[in-house]
């Protein structure tokens, strides 16, 4: 007999995860036929008699109890955290529902009566209890904002806990992918001294290609190197079995609210990283929820378990190939993210090395073209180095206009460009390229702007302008003049005044 637990996770993967028919019934070791007849199922009312004890609870409530399925049955498709309450189901029933005056009580007795028959409370589901071992570890993401140099990032932090001390690490991050994961568990691995001898994790697609029928796993290439390479054992969870690494679910949440409360603000991400992993080591001072002991003394023991370091250095780098297009860019991300190489490199095939701050674009030699801050989230974003185009171009000032880099540029250097006399221009581009490398292209533009509105068209007034914008010279206080220095009146600055002066003194008839 099928049970309400397997129809749930049948529909769970069809209409939660995309899987088919066929698909579903090799997860499940079901007959195909079972799996679609549970799919196409629209009816799921719970068999009648409801339990004696439920009826004798409270004969005013039983009018109401097939509203209360009703909305009980809906959370299975609700996500875990907005399902309802007992206090939830009571406020609603006092809202919406006429003629009702039960008491709160009453409707929490039912309700947890039916989210344990309906095996919605998760709480009352038994399980059987796990022991850990001195060495074990286990690895959760979770999400987290920050701020890095006034930049806001929607990102993410990874934890490693070890269950049998309670001690946990946790490493701050931009996103969640491979260069992520394995450069925070490098970083947490040589801040203790060692390597966990297993890693518990989820079946994320970051490490799991597939699950294998009978429980197995295909893994990543890349994940299957380091974790060869670090000589821990990987353990997967169960597909929807959070709960068989809750130690280290209750330390993402508990790492969110006593680390990364109130949202941390800082100038530089590794910076941060080092001295979190310090915190780390302090927060183990407190006393064990379980034990009479520090989480401390307890992790020394799980630190005697640890596997050696390896000698080798492990490269967490990723390399891979990318072609650009006819302007010299590439895209990642399935096309969301695109990034610039060089005018030179246009329509051809560039090596990219990945980490998971930067991508630096690398010619036939490997030699470093440019290096780009990495981009995340799933919006179209574009990351360009003007550097090497503007170096181009200051090379070859005639072909400016027809080549594909002046439409890119901004308007307002167009326009500049445009004004500038042709014998000039190449000194101009070079002057905005060195301005470029030396204070950035948002700089160069701003100089620009300013060049324009003083109609200043030479690479001498570019260099000026920039200086007085972005030249770091401090800014004097007044002179005070010593005694008996007799004080000027500020003199009128219109040229009229001046000349009103000038003939008073009698200077005009002399000259």
């Amino acid at each position: 007999m099928t049970t309400m637990d397997q129809i749930h996770r049948i529909r769970m993967l069809y209409y939660g995860q995309d899987k088919n028919i066929s698909e579903i019934a090799a997860i499940t070791g079901l007959n195909w036929k079972t799996v679609a007849k549970y799919v196409d199922m629209t009816d799921f009312n719970p068999p009648e008699p409801k339990p004696a004890r439920q009826q004798e609870l409270c004969p005013k409530l039983n009018p109401f109890k097939p509203l209360i399925d009703q909305w009980l049955m809906d959370d299975k498709k609700a996500p875990r955290k907005q399902r309802h309450t007992a206090k939830r189901v009571y406020n609603r029933l006092v809202k919406e529902a006429d003629g009702f005056d039960c008491s709160y009580r009453l409707v929490a007795d039912y309700v947890k009566a039916r989210k344990k028959e309906l095996n919605l409370d998760k709480k009352d589901t038994g399980k059987m209890p796990l022991v850990h071992y001195p060495g074990e570890a286990q690895c959760d993401f979770g999400a987290a904002s920050f701020y890095e140099n006034s930049m806001l990032h929607e990102g993410k932090f990874l934890v490693l806990s070890f269950p049998y001390s309670n001690q946990g690490f946790h490493q701050l991050l931009y996103g969640e992918n491979m260069e992520c994961l394995l450069e925070s568990l490098d970083a947490i691995f040589r801040h203790i001294g060692g390597v966990p001898t297993e890693i518990w994790f989820d079946n994320t697609s970051t490490i799991v290609t597939n699950i294998i029928r009978g429980g197995g796993r295909n893994l990543t290439e890349r994940f299957t190197r380091f974790q060869e390479h670090y000589r821990f054992k990987a353990v997967f969870m169960n597909p929807e079995s959070g709960w068989e690494k809750g130690n280290v679910e209750k330390k993402v949440g508990y790492s969110r609210n006593n680390f990364l409360v109130p949202v941390p603000r800082f100038l530089s991400l590794s910076d941060y990283n080092a001295q979190t992993l310090s915190d780390n080591d302090a927060d183990g001072d407190r006393g064990h929820y379980h034990y009479d002991s520090t989480i401390a003394e307890r992790f020394a023991l799980d630190k005697k378990a640890l596997l050696p370091l390896p000698a080798g250095q492990f490269e967490l780098a990723a390399y891979k190939s990318a072609r650009t297009n006819g302007w010299g860019k590439f895209t990642l991300n399935d096309g969301k993210h695109e990034y610039s190489a060089s005018p030179k490199h246009a329509n051809t095939v560039v090596t990219l090395k990945l980490t998971s701050a930067t991508v630096t674009v690398l010619d036939e030699n490997l030699q470093e073209i440019v290096v780009h801050r990495r981009l995340y989230g799933d919006s179209r974003q574009e990351s360009m180095d003007w550097l090497p185009y503007l170096s181009y171009v200051s090379r070859h000032p005639r072909s400016l206009m027809n080549t594909g880099i002046f439409g890119m540029m901004p308007a307002s250097m167009q326009e500049y460009l445009q004004k500038c006399q042709v014998p000039e221009r190449g000194k101009i581009l070079k002057t905005i390229s060195e301005l470029t490398d030396r204070t950035g292209f948002d700089s160069a533009v701003q100089t620009v702007n300013q060049a324009l509105l003083y109609q200043a068209t030479d690479a001498d007034s570019l260099q000026n302008l920039h200086r007085s914008l972005y030249a770091d010279v401090p800014e004097l206080p007044p002179m005070k003049l010593p005694d008996g220095i007799p004080k000027l009146s500020q003199m009128p600055a219109d040229l009229a005044s001046y000349d009103i002066c000038l003939l008073g003194g009698g200077v005009a008839n002399n000259g």
